[in-house]
């Protein structure tokens, strides 16, 4: 991959350990074994919310942090806790409003 560009060689790259092994960090497989979704969701959280420049050699640095800092956060902490899918939200207490202008009273028999 050392000929390709940055862009093409992002397009290459398939997994956690692709990603990781192609920016040279570091990591503990077991981690990643257990993360590897949520390290790459985490990952594209974290660019999504970058503006990223022109240059090759910047973004490849930018590329680099994110992805260090998406993997350490899975480190420090786990899934659970890190709460990256929608599916680990759906059991939190849900907050609804109800008007006091549409709560009725149904008498019985009447």
């Amino acid at each position: 991959m050392d000929e390709l560009t940055l862009d093409e060689a992002m397009e290459e790259l398939v997994s956690a350990e692709d990603f990781l092994t192609y920016f040279g960090i570091e990591f503990d497989p077991s981690v990643v074994h257990v993360n590897r979704l949520h390290i790459l969701q985490r990952y594209h959280n974290y660019l999504a919310k970058t503006t990223l420049p022109d240059v090759e050699a910047a973004r490849r640095v930018i590329y680099a942090t994110l992805l260090q800092q998406a993997y350490q956060d899975f480190v420090k902490s786990d899934a659970l806790t890190e709460k990256v899918f929608k599916v680990f939200h759906m059991h939190e207490p849900q907050t609804k409003f109800v008007p006091i202008s549409s709560i009725t009273v149904n008498k019985a028999g009447a």
